[in-house]
């Protein structure tokens, strides 16, 4: 029997109802949106056009930072360009899936390797069951100095 593919509009919707909220509630006025490749970059632009942002979203790559790097070796994968400095920055991590964590773990190594953001949040956009609950992973930083 197939299956067929979610409406995606609704789950953008709530996606969009639910980052302006994390937004609020963090006084957060100018987010970095960051798309995992690949995944997350289509939607990192999306979000930066009904969020009204005008800076553009960065690119991240989890190739360099996978713990399962020596079986898969460096794949054909886009650099990670970020254009904005992270030091200090609010971070929205964005993919499309979340399974086993790697990837996750691998782009915030990453984006580490390009300063210390003040917030990091990550939201994905999926529908379905995932073989892995749904773990909302938010790390916020305060700076000492």
């Amino acid at each position: 029997m197939p299956t067929s593919a979610p409406a995606i509009e609704p789950l953008l919707a709530a996606l969009v109802a639910s980052v302006r909220a994390r937004l609020a509630e963090h006084n957060i006025v100018d987010p970095r949106l960051v798309g995992i490749h690949s995944g997350g970059v289509w939607l990192a632009q999306r979000l930066k056009v009904d969020l009204g942002l005008s800076t553009e979203p960065g690119i991240i790559s989890s190739a360099m930072h996978r713990d399962d790097f020596a079986r898969r070796g460096l794949a054909a994968s886009v650099q990670t360009r970020l254009g904005f400095d992270v030091n200090g920055a609010h971070v929205l991590l964005l993919d499309d899936v979340l399974y086993t964590g790697r990837t996750i773990r691998a782009v915030i190594n990453e984006l580490f390797d390009h300063g210390r953001p003040a917030l990091v949040s990550r939201r994905r956009v999926e529908a379905g069951p995932a073989p892995f609950p749904e773990i909302p992973v938010t790390i916020i930083l305060r700076r000492t100095t």
